[in-house]
């Protein structure tokens, strides 16, 4: 989305009020800006009150692809085409605005987010400023680890990305097809066309299969959306040719924009895009495009070409920046998940005001300026010199946030943090009176469990199993097997320290999102999940451990869902047939909030932050009510240690007990060393008192 008011200028112009009349080539097109203003319009009004996803930024990527070819072929035409000029001038029109918005909302990020999100939006600022934020998050899409992640005050950015990949590649490919028309002797526009429509059928295609088979990702992927800046760019090509009598592109208009605003309504654009249901807010606003200026009062570009309607479309590329971080940081103030109408009027007033002072004194007097126009690559200069404070502010909080997670490690013996021992019998605290919780709050995301010293390689089996183990001393003194999704592999915290003090071999396997079972439990028809599971299970017959330590159950959540699945019991069937004994953990409590963060804003002692015991955690637990449970399995319940008889509390032994609102701090795990310790041997009937390796 550019946000130049004249650069439409250089378009194909609007039709005459003449009945049959092409439409004009070279006229500034109102209603073009009117298109941009609906589709800011549907973005901010979706979001703030509906929660959802509108498919206004198609229409941007539309628009973007019309503009841009149309004057890229004009420029060729012309003998003028100068994309060292071009790129300087997106320079000028795209940094201004976009990086003083994020040097606002860092400012703002390190005053009102919780720490816990800082990295998070680091990462995502930089990203942001250098257009790969598309790709940060299509990476975080397949990375369960950063799955749970909280919308990021820049999460928008993402299209912004996209579009400037665009403003790189297109104009080189342009000047490929120039090339390769004038070695051929074809006319440039035919040979244009056709490479347009290659891209655009290659693209729908890779767009369709990505969105059926990783729908996260392909949102995100900036090659499944290729297809629709050269839906704009055939349209720019071909806009001239069609003749269309005036009552018709009166209807096609109206159909167009009713299509638009429709759109988000009628399909879960978030949860079903890009694939081919992106068809559905590009045709439409194809439609608008193709309508034309009607001459008429009914059409619908009377509306869109409305000075209001200008003007908010020169707006439209400020308030696209504005109205995300000032909606993610008024949630974050005011400590809400939605807004009601006066909430989100206040979001959509202030978004208003800071792109009206945006565009009037960052995009204009830049754009209008002769900044970097004094020399060649004056643009170029100009862009490194707003871009380098925006970096060095972001490494500098980076620094910071290292610093302060890198603060403070669990030890054994820390009498301030007893985690989970202070929920053992006849326990006393010795601490200090008012220390510190741990970790702190900025480590929550990246508290996850780890081994070192560590092994690992790829299994035979499966290209996507990787098995992973401590380095005992010498030959191991037993062998043990930790396999399963997340939550299993969060009892590395704990078990590590027990292996390297009995000089075990700790082997984990684990998957996000897919639980030791022969069905995909966790995600419904996850094939991928299943193939890993039957890969596990024969890496366990090959390694044939001492033991093997999974979960019992899941879905431990408020309305005492939980459930222990039949492909549980099924691969527990299948190591009592090959002799290997198997203990299995019961979940742990799952949240709809992050206890953590809600600690932190209301105090560790507040009702919202405690959950009751009896709301969440059955009194007879889902294995137990399992009769087909085999002989070999044990089972333990750690629930004592997440919660007191009443209570399911974020903070224990003055150690956060939640990462985020279903895994467990890898630094309270580590607190849980000597218990799991002895439960374990209690459930194998192993001697607890056997010496440890020295």
């Amino acid at each position: 989305m550019t946000s130049s008011p004249r650069a439409d200028r250089l378009l194909p112009g609007a039709s005459t009020p003449e009945v049959s009349a092409p439409v004009e080539r070279h006229r500034y097109r109102p209603e073009l800006q009117g298109l941009r203003a609906l589709a800011a319009m549907l973005v901010v009004v979706y979001h703030v009150w509906l929660g959802r996803v509108s498919g206004g930024v198609d229409v941007f990527f539309l628009i973007s692809g019309f503009l841009v070819t149309g004057q890229l072929v004009r420029s060729v035409e012309r003998g003028a085409l100068n994309v060292r000029a071009f790129w300087g001038r997106l320079i000028k029109r795209l940094f201004p605005a976009a990086l003083a918005v994020l040097a606002v909302v860092m400012a703002a990020s390190v005053a009102f987010l919780p720490e816990n999100r800082w990295f998070q939006t680091i990462r995502e600022i930089v990203a942001s400023a250098l257009y790969l934020e598309n790709w940060q998050l299509a990476t975080d899409s397949v990375d369960y680890y950063a799955q749970n992640q909280t919308a990021s005050v820049v999460q928008h950015f993402w299209s912004l990305s996209i579009q400037g990949q665009f403003y790189l590649v297109w104009p080189m490919l342009v000047g490929l097809v120039v090339v390769i028309a004038r070695l051929s002797g074809q006319r440039l526009r035919p040979a244009l066309f056709i490479a347009l429509l290659a891209l655009f059928v290659a693209s729908l295609l890779w767009s369709v299969w990505l969105t059926g088979t990783n729908q996260p990702l392909a949102y995100f992927h900036s090659l499944t959306r290729v297809w629709e800046f050269s839906a704009g760019g055939m349209l720019a090509w071909g806009i001239s040719s069609v003749e269309l009598p005036r009552w018709l592109r009166i209807a096609v208009g109206w159909a167009g924009v009713i299509g638009l605003i429709s759109c988000g309504i009628v399909v879960q654009v978030g949860s079903s895009f890009p694939g081919y249901l992106a068809l559905w807010p590009i045709t439409a606003a194809a439609l608008i495009l193709l309508a034309g200026r009607t001459g008429s009062p009914l059409g619908a570009d009377r509306l869109l070409a409305a000075r209001p309607m200008r003007y908010l479309g020169n707006l439209s590329y400020s308030l696209y920046l504005w109205h995300w971080p000032v909606l993610v940081l008024y949630l974050v103030v005011r400590d809400r998940t939605q807004l009601g109408l006066l909430g989100g009027l206040g979001v959509i007033a202030l978004s208003l005001l800071l792109s009206v002072l945006t565009y009037h004194f960052v995009e204009e007097p830049v754009r209008r300026s002769r900044v970097g126009e004094r020399n060649r690559w004056g643009a170029y200069r100009f862009g490194v010199a707003v871009m380098v404070p925006i970096m060095t502010a972001a490494l500098a909080w980076q620094a910071v946030s290292v610093h302060k997670a890198s603060a403070y490690a669990v030890s054994f013996d820390d009498p301030d943090h007893p985690g989970a021992v202070a929920r053992t019998a006849g326990f006393e605290y010795w601490g200090a009176a008012d220390p510190p919780l741990v970790p702190p709050l900025v480590a929550l995301p990246t508290d996850w469990a780890t081994m070192t010293p560590t092994t690992c390689y790829t299994s035979q089996h499966h290209r996507e199993l990787n098995v992973c183990s401590s380095v005992p001393n010498g030959a191991p003194a037993r062998r043990l097997l930790l396999v399963g999704d997340s939550h299993a592999g969060q009892y590395v915290g704990a078990l590590a320290p027990v292996a390297r003090n009995r000089n075990w071999q700790l082997i984990a396997m684990t998957r996000g999102s897919c639980p030791f079972s022969t069905n995909s439990d966790s995600l419904p028809g996850d094939a991928m999940c299943r193939d890993w599971n039957a890969a596990a299970t024969k890496e366990i017959n090959d390694l044939k451990p001492d033991a093997v330590i999974t979960t019992a159950s899941r879905n431990v959540r408020v309305g005492l869902t939980e459930e222990t699945p039949t492909g549980f019991v099924e691969q527990w069937r299948a190591l009592e047939q090959a002799g290997i004994p198997t203990v299995a953990i019961r979940d742990n409590p799952r949240f709809s909030y992050s206890p953590s963060v809600c600690a932190n804003t209301h105090g560790p002692t507040a009702p919202q932050c405690n959950m009751l015991r009896g709301d969440i955690i059955p009194d007879v637990p889902s294995y137990a009510r399992t009769a087909t449970v085999p002989s070999n399995v044990s089972f333990l319940d750690f629930s004592d240690y997440f919660c007191t008889d009443e209570l399911c509390p974020p903070v224990i032994g003055n150690v956060r007990v939640y990462m985020d609102d279903n895994h467990i701090t890898a630094t309270f795990m580590t607190t849980m060393s000597s218990v799991v310790d002895k439960r374990l041997h209690a459930a194998l009937d192993w001697d607890l008192d056997g010496p440890p390796a020295s």
